[in-house]
């Protein structure tokens, strides 16, 4: 598929997704005053969320990158979640928050939570800029969400499409529609 030949669908504009991350900002800042917070980035995907997200929370944070894998270039996932690049740091005494761009099949997230918990932090929850439930296979209910969206294949704004599009200032999904 040729997404630059299709029309693109705004699901979050750019306004919307910065409102929407100060509000969670000011959330998170609410919830975790007076705690260690370590905020950890699943990558490739979150990079861009997370960067606005920890500027938007007004607490000390420390921040920590993950890497896992279960799609690699396919629009679903294998089933299979495979940690690429763990979490070095000591969890102890920390309460850690996983961020993502899309909670989707939460096959990943489901792993991710249960991984880190192993590390024996005090807690582990999860903020997720898009949560489509319609697609849940693994039990998950994220924390804190930007977006409740339907079953539609998403990009921009750190969702990528052949590792290409994640610059793109808001999320769009991709139509069967071609451009004129």
């Amino acid at each position: 598929m040729d997404i630059d030949k299709k029309v693109w669908e705004v699901l979050c504009s750019e306004e919307d997704i910065k409102n929407r991350v100060k509000e969670l900002g000011e959330q998170i800042t609410k919830d975790y005053k007076g705690k260690k917070l370590f905020v950890i980035s699943l990558l490739k995907g979150s990079f861009v969320f997370t960067a606005d997200l920890v500027r938007a929370i007004d607490l000390p944070v420390k921040i920590g990158f993950m890497t896992t894998s279960s799609y690699g270039h396919s629009e679903s996932t294998s089933g299979t979640v495979k940690v690429v690049s763990d979490v070095n740091d000591n969890l102890e005494g920390y309460d850690v928050l996983v961020v993502d761009d899309i909670v989707d099949s939460g096959i990943t997230m489901n792993f991710v939570l249960k991984h880190l918990k192993e590390k024996g932090p005090n807690s582990v929850a999860c903020c997720v800029l898009l949560d489509k439930p319609s697609r849940r296979q693994a039990e998950v209910d994220a924390n804190y969400v930007g977006f409740t969206i339907e079953d539609k294949f998403v990009v921009g704004y750190g969702l990528n499409y052949g590792d290409y599009y994640r610059n793109i200032p808001y999320v769009f999904a991709v139509t069967d529609k071609d451009r004129d």
